[in-house]
């Protein structure tokens, strides 16, 4: 179900003290209200999906990563067996 954003709305219940500083922080930067509280929330979810979605290795860690994925070794006995238990389970004809 595909809305447009004229149509969603959040609403925010919030004491007299929060409100006055949301708002006079929106009149500050020119905004209004609406398009401060709303340009913030997306700031700070973009800020958490990154941290969510990026993994950041240190140099040392990352070229240990790079030469596993340029030479990978020999599959074990354990991993042999995994597979084979993927192929019968997912592979079954």
């Amino acid at each position: 179900m595909t809305r447009t954003a004229a149509v969603e709305r959040i609403p925010a219940r919030m004491t007299p003290e929060v409100y006055e500083k949301i708002s006079e922080a929106a009149r500050t930067v020119g905004a209004t209200l609406n398009q401060f509280i709303v340009q913030s929330a997306l700031e700070k979810a973009d800020a958490i999906l990154e941290r969510e979605r990026v993994m950041q290795l240190s140099a040392t860690t990352a070229e240990a990563l790079f030469a596993i994925m340029e030479n990978p070794p020999e599959p074990n006995d354990y991993l042999k067996h995994a597979m084979k238990q993927r192929r019968e389970t997912l592979c079954r004809k």
